[in-house]
């Protein structure tokens, strides 16, 4: 299984990203997916999850009403739209895959992507 993240890139506070995972290797939706992050000298967190079939869906409290995660199975891809970006939202984010339980700590992930960076200025 192979994780391809993308979509990253520096934007001003307020402005808007969309981040995709691509999932090779595998039956897409055999998995669980989730997207983390980790800003530099901090420990990666978690950002997001969503079930096998776009259900189950979570967020950390720190980007409820402006993030938003989905999946589309007929593209094996999950995706992670960020609104209203702030500069703390600065990280490289990761996409990872679970094929039997929910992602909620980096701990639960089986695959990981590569990363993407997000820079946000203010």
């Amino acid at each position: 299984v192979q994780l391809q993240a993308s979509g990253g890139g520096s934007v001003q506070a307020g402005d808007s990203l969309r981040l995709s995972c691509v999932l090779h290797g595998s039956p897409f939706n055999s998995y669980t997916l989730a997207w983390f992050r980790q800003a530099p000298g901090k420990e990666r967190e978690f950002v997001a999850h969503i079930g096998w079939s776009g259900g189950g869906i979570t967020y950390a409290e720190s980007v409820k009403g402006r993030f938003a995660v989905s999946r589309d199975n007929g593209k094996d891809t999950m995706y992670l739209q960020m609104d209203d970006l702030r500069p703390e939202d600065t990280a490289v984010y990761y996409c990872a895959a679970n094929r039997y339980r929910k992602i909620m700590s980096p701990d639960n992930a089986h695959f990981w992507g590569q990363g993407t960076q997000v820079t946000v200025s203010s």
